[in-house]
């Protein structure tokens, strides 16, 4: 999972592999025996489904998922950005760039005011000014930032409704 987006392009799935992605979904660790008896098929069809949902892309990669609070990373920020130019060697300029931020969990290209949207993950609101005056500000292209941050956190899932 490198943080690029994946070519998209439709692949046809049936209800065992809609079983398997929801069952993988909720818990990746299943073993192989496990997952089969879950979806009602047996160890090799199952298998090869889930080797056929990779090689497609359908399925890009198993994480393990932390607990920002845990580790000291309960601040969550939205961080909307207007650019100053909209060619594509600039935005492409933006974009590299902000792959390479690690509070940078997600980021959008969005319709609207802004022109990207971030979900930054950092430790405290004074980490964020940091990274703000120092880092994004400087991002090639900036013209503004706006900070939203999220004071509670209601759904939080990486769960697709397939």
């Amino acid at each position: 999972m490198n943080g690029k987006p994946e070519m998209s392009t439709k692949v046809d799935i049936d209800d065992y592999d809609r079983k398997i992605l929801r069952a993988l979904q909720e818990n990746a660790d299943y073993s192989m025996a496990e997952l089969g008896e879950k979806v009602g098929l047996s160890h090799t069809p199952c298998w090869r489904r889930i080797k056929r949902l990779e090689a497609d892309g359908v399925i890009r990669g198993r994480v393990t998922l932390l607990q920002g609070e845990k580790l000291e990373l309960s601040v969550s920020v939205h961080a909307y950005i207007t650019t100053s130019e909209h060619d594509q060697t600039t935005l492409q300029q933006f974009e590299n760039s902000v792959r390479e931020i690690p509070e940078i969990v997600e980021c959008y290209s969005t319709s609207g005011e802004s022109d990207y949207m971030l979900r930054i993950v950092v430790n405290s609101v004074k980490d964020y000014d940091q990274l703000l005056k120092n880092t994004l500000v400087n991002l090639p292209n900036v013209a503004s930032v706006k900070s939203v941050f999220a004071l509670k956190q209601i759904k939080y899932t990486t769960e697709l409704p397939i």
